[in-house]
């Protein structure tokens, strides 16, 4: 230990000083409060000491790129500056940063998601394949991307019946969640976030609660039909990815990661009161709890997600 200690305590070499380092730092961020990171990038501009022509003008054109989104605001926040302006003996001799939208940063599937497995590492033999969870991870983040544009565009206006083709996510679920109010709304597109935040970590879409079994459905659903209606744009995405007999077996998907009895949530019955297990609509048919806090409420057995994780929008 003592040796230890004088070696990580020394002086360092006596030829430091002088010495120029490249250093790089790859960081992946998940934005979960934006307006508290706006606040945070508007107190970071109005600590900056401007010089040069009209530095009021270069303030306040900070501060908007600040406001434009959260791209903006971390540049002000990360900005190699700021970043050195507290470490002690060092000088910045140059840099830049550059930030680019999360959908830049697709996982690796290959990687996450190998074929070169034991036999008995999957389900009865099955694989999740690289291209199954390549496709199914762009129908989740496209349909969380739909509800939250649902979201900013009529906020916590009903579905009403024969408008429902006009709503980008919302329009699609059973009509007992057409009247939902805007948080409910973020936490269901958050639940296509969350199964696809677990493909990207090489964890199988298991959903843990009814929300993120609708989503799953649905993403099913989309992924069939992606193959039938975007042929070209599919072997594009698919280039890189090695093929498998096991890909695209959307069946197999719904054996290995649904609960049983989840597909009754596609079905829309439509009596008023169904979502509610005391009422005869609903023990008839064995839904469960479908009433609004019911959809968050994590399946017995089921580790809950973590209630901080936030949104991405």
């Amino acid at each position: 230990m003592g040796d230890h200690d004088a070696q990580t305590t020394g002086g360092g070499p006596d030829d430091a000083a002088g010495q120029e380092i490249e250093a790089v730092v790859t960081l992946r961020i998940r934005v979960t409060d934006w307006p508290a990171l706006r606040a945070a990038g508007h107190r970071a501009v109005a600590g900056i000491g401007f010089e040069g022509a009209d530095p009021e003008r270069q303030r306040a054109g900070m501060a908007a790129e600040v406001d434009e989104g959260p791209q903006g605001a971390l540049n002000v926040l990360l900005d190699p500056e700021q970043l050195l302006e507290g470490v002690p003996g060092v000088e910045l001799l140059g840099g830049a940063l550059t930030t680019a939208p999360g959908d830049s940063f697709e996982p690796d599937f290959a990687e996450v998601f190998p074929l070169d497995l034991p036999p008995d590492a999957g389900a009865g033999g099955w694989l999740l394949t690289p291209r199954t969870a390549c496709l199914l991870h762009e129908q989740l983040s496209a349909l969380s991307d739909a509800g939250y544009d649902d979201v900013e565009e009529y906020g916590g206006a009903p579905v009403e019946p024969g408008e429902e083709h006009e709503w980008a996510l919302l329009g699609r679920l059973p009509r007992l969640t057409w009247r939902q109010d805007v948080p409910w709304r973020r936490s269901m597109a958050r639940a296509f976030d969350d199964l696809a935040g677990d493909l990207a970590d090489g964890r199988w879409p298991q959903p843990r609660c009814p929300a993120e079994e609708m989503a799953l459905h649905l993403a099913l659903d989309d992924a069939a039909a992606a193959l039938e209606d975007e042929p070209d744009h599919i072997a594009e995405l698919m280039e890189e990815l090695p093929a498998h007999p096991y890909d695209y077996d959307w069946e197999a998907c719904r054996e290995a990661f649904l609960q049983d009895g989840g597909v009754l949530l596609l079905e829309d019955p439509g009596a008023d009161g169904i979502e509610d297990p005391e009422s005869e609509a609903n023990r008839e048919l064995g839904l469960g709890d479908l009433r609004a806090p019911a959809w968050f409420t994590s399946f017995e057995g089921e580790e809950p997600r973590d209630p901080d994780r936030g949104f991405r929008r």
